[in-house]
Protein backbone atom coordinates (compact mmCIF):
# COMPACT_ATOMS: atom_id res chain seq x y z
CA UNK A 1 0.00 0.00 0.00
CA UNK A 2 2.94 2.48 0.77
CA UNK A 3 4.59 1.59 -2.39
CA UNK A 4 0.96 2.13 -4.21
CA UNK A 5 0.63 6.30 -2.73
CA UNK A 6 4.54 7.11 -2.61
CA UNK A 7 3.68 5.99 -6.33
CA UNK A 8 1.67 9.02 -6.90
CA UNK A 9 4.40 11.38 -5.58
CA UNK A 10 6.36 14.39 -7.13
CA UNK A 11 8.42 16.34 -5.65
CA UNK A 12 5.77 18.66 -4.51
CA UNK A 13 4.63 16.27 -1.86
CA UNK A 14 6.87 16.57 1.28
CA UNK A 15 6.98 13.70 3.88
CA UNK A 16 6.04 10.01 3.85
CA UNK A 17 2.70 7.83 4.71
CA UNK A 18 1.60 8.16 8.56
CA UNK A 19 2.09 11.92 9.12
CA UNK A 20 -1.30 13.34 11.05
CA UNK A 21 -0.89 16.11 7.94
CA UNK A 22 -0.26 16.03 4.28
CA UNK A 23 1.87 18.53 3.38
CA UNK A 24 2.37 20.31 -0.48
CA UNK A 25 4.14 22.37 -2.20
CA UNK A 26 1.97 25.33 -3.68
CA UNK A 27 5.02 27.45 -4.33
CA UNK A 28 3.98 26.79 -8.07
CA UNK A 29 0.95 28.53 -7.82
CA UNK A 30 3.12 31.79 -6.96
CA UNK A 31 3.86 32.18 -10.93
CA UNK A 32 0.09 31.96 -11.76
CA UNK A 33 -1.99 35.43 -12.48
CA UNK A 34 -5.03 34.68 -10.27
CA UNK A 35 -4.96 30.72 -9.03
CA UNK A 36 -8.45 29.23 -7.60
CA UNK A 37 -8.65 26.19 -5.33
CA UNK A 38 -11.41 24.05 -6.49
CA UNK A 39 -12.39 21.03 -4.30
CA UNK A 40 -14.75 18.28 -3.92
CA UNK A 41 -15.53 15.61 -1.63
CA UNK A 42 -17.83 12.40 -2.37
CA UNK A 43 -17.95 8.93 -2.07
CA UNK A 44 -19.04 5.45 -4.09
CA UNK A 45 -22.39 5.03 -2.11
CA UNK A 46 -24.04 1.55 -2.37
CA UNK A 47 -21.65 0.17 -5.02
CA UNK A 48 -19.68 -0.74 -2.39
CA UNK A 49 -21.84 -3.38 -1.15
CA UNK A 50 -21.38 -5.55 -4.63
CA UNK A 51 -17.52 -5.75 -3.65
CA UNK A 52 -18.29 -6.95 -0.31
CA UNK A 53 -20.78 -9.63 -1.60
CA UNK A 54 -17.70 -11.08 -4.25
CA UNK A 55 -15.22 -10.22 -1.75
CA UNK A 56 -13.57 -8.01 -4.59
CA UNK A 57 -11.92 -4.55 -3.52
CA UNK A 58 -9.49 -3.54 -6.12
CA UNK A 59 -11.17 -1.10 -8.72
CA UNK A 60 -14.15 0.38 -5.54
CA UNK A 61 -10.86 3.22 -5.53
CA UNK A 62 -11.30 3.65 -9.75
CA UNK A 63 -14.18 4.72 -8.88
CA UNK A 64 -13.88 7.03 -5.93
CA UNK A 65 -11.40 8.93 -7.49
CA UNK A 66 -13.33 9.23 -10.92
CA UNK A 67 -16.24 10.76 -8.36
CA UNK A 68 -14.13 12.83 -6.78
CA UNK A 69 -11.37 14.22 -9.14
CA UNK A 70 -13.50 14.23 -12.44
CA UNK A 71 -15.60 16.45 -10.70
CA UNK A 72 -12.47 19.46 -10.25
CA UNK A 73 -11.98 19.56 -14.36
CA UNK A 74 -15.51 20.17 -14.90
CA UNK A 75 -14.69 23.81 -13.41
CA UNK A 76 -11.26 23.43 -16.00
CA UNK A 77 -9.40 22.82 -12.88
CA UNK A 78 -5.90 20.70 -12.40
CA UNK A 79 -5.96 18.24 -9.52
CA UNK A 80 -3.01 18.65 -7.07
CA UNK A 81 -3.86 16.31 -4.55
CA UNK A 82 -6.17 13.89 -2.54
CA UNK A 83 -7.04 12.45 0.78
CA UNK A 84 -9.11 9.28 0.94
CA UNK A 85 -10.95 8.22 4.49
CA UNK A 86 -12.58 4.38 4.90
CA UNK A 87 -14.38 3.40 7.90
CA UNK A 88 -15.34 -0.45 8.33
CA UNK A 89 -16.39 -3.08 10.99
CA UNK A 90 -13.14 -4.60 11.18
CA UNK A 91 -9.31 -4.34 9.52
CA UNK A 92 -8.00 -6.53 6.97
CA UNK A 93 -5.06 -5.37 6.23
CA UNK A 94 -5.20 -7.03 2.81
CA UNK A 95 -8.92 -6.04 1.97
CA UNK A 96 -7.65 -2.42 2.53
CA UNK A 97 -4.61 -2.49 0.73
CA UNK A 98 -6.95 -3.56 -2.12
CA UNK A 99 -8.96 -0.64 -1.66
CA UNK A 100 -6.24 1.94 -1.58
CA UNK A 101 -4.10 0.37 -3.90
CA UNK A 102 -6.89 1.36 -6.87
CA UNK A 103 -7.07 4.91 -5.29
CA UNK A 104 -3.41 5.18 -5.58
CA UNK A 105 -3.57 3.95 -9.31
CA UNK A 106 -6.76 5.97 -10.56
CA UNK A 107 -5.04 9.29 -8.73
CA UNK A 108 -1.77 8.32 -10.67
CA UNK A 109 -3.90 8.43 -14.14
CA UNK A 110 -5.38 11.41 -13.24
CA UNK A 111 -2.08 13.07 -12.36
CA UNK A 112 -3.11 13.40 -8.39
CA UNK A 113 -1.03 13.06 -5.42
CA UNK A 114 -2.59 10.36 -3.02
CA UNK A 115 -1.57 12.88 0.29
CA UNK A 116 -2.98 11.16 2.99
CA UNK A 117 -5.95 8.95 4.82
CA UNK A 118 -7.46 7.31 7.24
CA UNK A 119 -8.51 3.65 8.09
CA UNK A 120 -10.90 3.59 10.94
CA UNK A 121 -12.46 0.30 12.73
CA UNK A 122 -15.83 0.71 13.99
CA UNK A 123 -17.16 -2.37 16.02
CA UNK A 124 -20.54 -2.59 16.55
CA UNK A 125 -21.69 0.31 14.34
CA UNK A 126 -20.37 -1.88 10.99
CA UNK A 127 -20.39 -5.56 10.33
CA UNK A 128 -16.70 -6.92 10.12
CA UNK A 129 -16.80 -7.21 6.65
CA UNK A 130 -18.70 -3.89 6.20
CA UNK A 131 -16.71 -0.90 5.04
CA UNK A 132 -17.67 2.26 3.43
CA UNK A 133 -15.34 5.02 1.83
CA UNK A 134 -14.85 8.75 0.83
CA UNK A 135 -12.23 11.12 -0.28
CA UNK A 136 -11.62 14.78 -1.01
CA UNK A 137 -9.40 16.29 -3.55
CA UNK A 138 -8.30 20.17 -4.14
CA UNK A 139 -6.99 21.26 -7.64
CA UNK A 140 -6.54 24.82 -9.26
CA UNK A 141 -7.67 27.00 -12.17
CA UNK A 142 -6.74 30.76 -13.11
CA UNK A 143 -10.03 32.88 -12.46
CA UNK A 144 -10.10 33.61 -15.91
CA UNK A 145 -9.98 30.37 -16.89
CA UNK A 146 -13.26 28.99 -15.10
CA UNK A 147 -15.51 27.04 -17.17
CA UNK A 148 -18.87 27.22 -16.49
CA UNK A 149 -22.26 28.49 -17.65
CA UNK A 150 -21.53 32.07 -18.27
CA UNK A 151 -19.41 30.94 -21.08
CA UNK A 152 -21.79 29.32 -23.00
CA UNK A 153 -23.81 30.94 -25.84
CA UNK A 154 -26.86 30.05 -27.99
CA UNK A 155 -25.53 27.84 -31.29
CA UNK A 156 -23.09 25.81 -28.81
CA UNK A 157 -22.66 22.18 -29.87
CA UNK A 158 -23.18 19.77 -26.55
CA UNK A 159 -20.81 16.39 -26.65
CA UNK A 160 -21.41 13.43 -25.23
CA UNK A 161 -18.28 11.46 -24.19
CA UNK A 162 -19.02 7.46 -23.29
CA UNK A 163 -19.03 6.05 -19.86
CA UNK A 164 -17.69 2.24 -19.21
CA UNK A 165 -20.98 1.43 -17.35
CA UNK A 166 -22.85 2.24 -14.31
CA UNK A 167 -19.67 4.14 -12.62
CA UNK A 168 -21.21 4.87 -9.06
CA UNK A 169 -24.52 5.89 -9.86
CA UNK A 170 -28.29 4.54 -9.13
CA UNK A 171 -26.67 1.39 -6.87
CA UNK A 172 -29.54 1.05 -5.11
CA UNK A 173 -32.10 0.52 -7.68
CA UNK A 174 -29.29 -1.73 -9.05
CA UNK A 175 -29.49 -4.28 -6.07
CA UNK A 176 -33.32 -4.08 -5.74
CA UNK A 177 -33.58 -5.14 -9.41
CA UNK A 178 -30.92 -7.76 -9.01
CA UNK A 179 -32.39 -9.26 -5.31
CA UNK A 180 -36.05 -9.14 -7.07
CA UNK A 181 -35.09 -11.21 -9.80
CA UNK A 182 -33.33 -13.63 -7.18
CA UNK A 183 -29.81 -13.30 -8.77
CA UNK A 184 -26.40 -13.71 -6.97
CA UNK A 185 -23.43 -11.24 -7.29
CA UNK A 186 -21.77 -14.99 -8.05
CA UNK A 187 -24.04 -16.05 -10.39
CA UNK A 188 -22.68 -15.93 -14.06
CA UNK A 189 -24.24 -13.53 -15.87
CA UNK A 190 -25.01 -15.42 -19.60
CA UNK A 191 -25.15 -11.37 -21.42
CA UNK A 192 -21.39 -10.31 -20.22
CA UNK A 193 -19.40 -13.25 -20.47
CA UNK A 194 -18.20 -12.85 -16.26
CA UNK A 195 -20.29 -12.81 -13.12
CA UNK A 196 -23.32 -10.56 -12.31
CA UNK A 197 -20.53 -9.13 -9.81
CA UNK A 198 -17.73 -8.48 -11.69
CA UNK A 199 -20.19 -6.96 -14.40
CA UNK A 200 -21.68 -4.40 -12.32
CA UNK A 201 -18.25 -3.61 -10.90
CA UNK A 202 -16.65 -2.35 -14.19
CA UNK A 203 -14.18 0.87 -12.87
CA UNK A 204 -15.56 4.23 -13.43
CA UNK A 205 -13.64 5.87 -16.76
CA UNK A 206 -11.64 8.64 -15.52
CA UNK A 207 -11.42 12.08 -17.69
CA UNK A 208 -9.44 14.19 -15.99
CA UNK A 209 -6.80 13.56 -17.92
CA UNK A 210 -8.15 13.56 -21.79
CA UNK A 211 -9.80 16.61 -20.54
CA UNK A 212 -7.36 18.64 -19.32
CA UNK A 213 -5.56 17.81 -22.43
CA UNK A 214 -8.83 19.04 -24.74
CA UNK A 215 -8.66 22.61 -22.40
CA UNK A 216 -5.49 23.43 -23.02
CA UNK A 217 -5.64 22.32 -26.89
CA UNK A 218 -9.12 24.03 -27.51
CA UNK A 219 -8.96 26.65 -24.99
CA UNK A 220 -11.96 29.36 -25.17
CA UNK A 221 -13.10 26.60 -27.38
CA UNK A 222 -14.48 24.46 -24.52
CA UNK A 223 -17.35 26.36 -22.72
CA UNK A 224 -18.65 24.26 -19.48
CA UNK A 225 -18.48 20.78 -18.75
CA UNK A 226 -20.82 18.39 -16.32
CA UNK A 227 -20.27 15.14 -15.20
CA UNK A 228 -22.97 13.22 -15.27
CA UNK A 229 -23.35 11.65 -11.82
CA UNK A 230 -26.54 11.16 -9.32
CA UNK A 231 -29.57 12.97 -11.06
CA UNK A 232 -28.85 11.78 -14.95
CA UNK A 233 -27.72 12.82 -18.27
CA UNK A 234 -30.59 15.79 -18.23
CA UNK A 235 -30.47 17.61 -14.51
CA UNK A 236 -26.29 17.85 -14.44
CA UNK A 237 -26.37 19.35 -18.01
CA UNK A 238 -28.79 21.65 -16.59
CA UNK A 239 -26.60 22.90 -14.17
CA UNK A 240 -24.06 24.27 -16.47
CA UNK A 241 -26.07 26.04 -18.85
CA UNK A 242 -26.88 29.96 -18.51
CA UNK A 243 -30.69 30.51 -17.42
CA UNK A 244 -32.91 31.52 -20.38
CA UNK A 245 -31.16 28.49 -22.69
CA UNK A 246 -32.13 24.98 -23.21
CA UNK A 247 -31.13 22.00 -25.30
CA UNK A 248 -32.92 18.93 -26.48
CA UNK A 249 -30.81 15.50 -26.08
CA UNK A 250 -31.60 13.17 -28.98
CA UNK A 251 -31.47 9.78 -27.93
CA UNK A 252 -31.06 8.69 -31.15
CA UNK A 253 -27.58 9.45 -31.55
CA UNK A 254 -26.57 6.58 -29.16
CA UNK A 255 -27.40 3.17 -27.74
CA UNK A 256 -26.70 2.91 -24.07
CA UNK A 257 -24.81 0.53 -22.77
CA UNK A 258 -25.84 -3.26 -22.63
CA UNK A 259 -25.74 -3.35 -18.84
CA UNK A 260 -28.75 -0.49 -18.54
CA UNK A 261 -30.61 -2.15 -20.95
CA UNK A 262 -30.21 -6.33 -19.60
CA UNK A 263 -31.13 -4.41 -15.97
CA UNK A 264 -34.00 -2.61 -17.40
CA UNK A 265 -35.12 -6.02 -19.10
CA UNK A 266 -35.21 -7.94 -15.93
CA UNK A 267 -36.65 -5.06 -14.11
CA UNK A 268 -39.66 -4.82 -16.95
CA UNK A 269 -38.91 -0.89 -17.04
CA UNK A 270 -38.36 0.97 -19.99
CA UNK A 271 -34.63 2.66 -20.27
CA UNK A 272 -36.42 6.27 -20.58
CA UNK A 273 -38.26 5.60 -16.45
CA UNK A 274 -34.45 5.39 -15.25
CA UNK A 275 -33.08 8.63 -17.23
CA UNK A 276 -33.25 10.24 -13.68
CA UNK A 277 -30.55 7.44 -12.06
CA UNK A 278 -28.32 5.94 -14.70
CA UNK A 279 -26.21 7.19 -16.75
CA UNK A 280 -27.54 5.28 -19.91
CA UNK A 281 -24.06 5.67 -21.54
CA UNK A 282 -22.99 8.82 -20.92
CA UNK A 283 -20.19 9.62 -18.49
CA UNK A 284 -19.35 13.26 -19.03
CA UNK A 285 -20.58 15.79 -21.27
CA UNK A 286 -19.31 18.97 -22.79
CA UNK A 287 -20.49 21.91 -24.68
CA UNK A 288 -18.27 23.56 -27.28
CA UNK A 289 -17.93 26.25 -29.72
CA UNK A 290 -20.05 24.84 -32.71
CA UNK A 291 -16.75 25.51 -35.14
CA UNK A 292 -14.78 23.54 -32.33
CA UNK A 293 -17.10 20.52 -32.09
CA UNK A 294 -15.22 17.77 -34.57
CA UNK A 295 -11.91 18.81 -33.19
CA UNK A 296 -12.74 18.31 -29.69
CA UNK A 297 -14.89 15.13 -30.71
CA UNK A 298 -11.64 13.86 -32.81
CA UNK A 299 -9.32 15.15 -29.94
CA UNK A 300 -11.55 12.58 -27.11
CA UNK A 301 -11.73 9.85 -29.21
CA UNK A 302 -7.68 10.54 -30.19
CA UNK A 303 -7.61 9.34 -26.01
CA UNK A 304 -9.69 6.31 -26.05
CA UNK A 305 -13.17 7.89 -25.36
CA UNK A 306 -16.26 7.74 -27.63
CA UNK A 307 -17.41 10.97 -28.56
CA UNK A 308 -20.24 12.33 -30.26
CA UNK A 309 -22.25 15.63 -30.89
CA UNK A 310 -26.51 15.14 -28.93
CA UNK A 311 -27.66 18.32 -29.10
CA UNK A 312 -27.21 21.77 -29.67
CA UNK A 313 -27.75 25.31 -26.81
CA UNK A 314 -30.76 26.99 -27.99
CA UNK A 315 -32.62 30.47 -26.72
CA UNK A 316 -35.81 31.82 -25.85
CA UNK A 317 -38.65 30.32 -25.21
CA UNK A 318 -39.42 26.52 -24.27
CA UNK A 319 -40.75 24.11 -27.13
CA UNK A 320 -44.32 23.23 -25.82
CA UNK A 321 -45.31 19.54 -26.01
CA UNK A 322 -43.47 16.27 -25.64
CA UNK A 323 -41.49 15.69 -22.40
CA UNK A 324 -40.75 18.07 -19.43
CA UNK A 325 -37.73 19.96 -19.24
CA UNK A 326 -35.85 19.03 -16.13
CA UNK A 327 -34.54 22.71 -14.53
CA UNK A 328 -33.14 23.97 -11.33
CA UNK A 329 -31.33 20.56 -10.71
CA UNK A 330 -29.18 20.30 -7.10
CA UNK A 331 -30.05 24.05 -6.22
CA UNK A 332 -28.57 25.42 -9.22
CA UNK A 333 -30.88 28.32 -11.23
CA UNK A 334 -29.27 26.98 -14.39
CA UNK A 335 -30.77 25.97 -18.24
CA UNK A 336 -33.43 23.72 -19.16
CA UNK A 337 -33.01 20.00 -20.92
CA UNK A 338 -34.78 17.44 -21.93
CA UNK A 339 -34.29 14.06 -24.07
CA UNK A 340 -36.06 13.57 -27.21
CA UNK A 341 -36.55 10.56 -29.70
CA UNK A 342 -35.80 7.16 -28.92
CA UNK A 343 -32.47 5.38 -28.60
CA UNK A 344 -30.82 3.67 -31.18
CA UNK A 345 -30.66 0.21 -31.25
CA UNK A 346 -28.19 -1.90 -29.62
CA UNK A 347 -25.24 -2.38 -31.78
CA UNK A 348 -25.66 0.76 -34.22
Amino acid sequence: MKASVKATHGPEVLGGVGGFAGLFDASALVGMKHPLLATSTDGVGTKVAIAQAIDKHDTIGHDLVGMVVDDIVVVGAKPLFMTDYIATGKVFPQRIADIVRGIAEACALTGTALVGGETAEHPGLLGANDYDVAGAATGVVEADQVLGAERVRAGDAVLALASSGLHSNGFSLVRHIVTRAGISYGDQAADFGVTWGEALLEPTRLYTTPLLELIASLGDGIHSLTHVTGGGIAANLARVLPVGSWVDVDRSTWAPSPVFQVLSDIAGTTLQSSEGTWNLGIGFMAVVSADKASEAIAKIEASGISAWQVGVVRDGALPTGGEEFEQGAKGVDGGAVRLVGDYAARGI
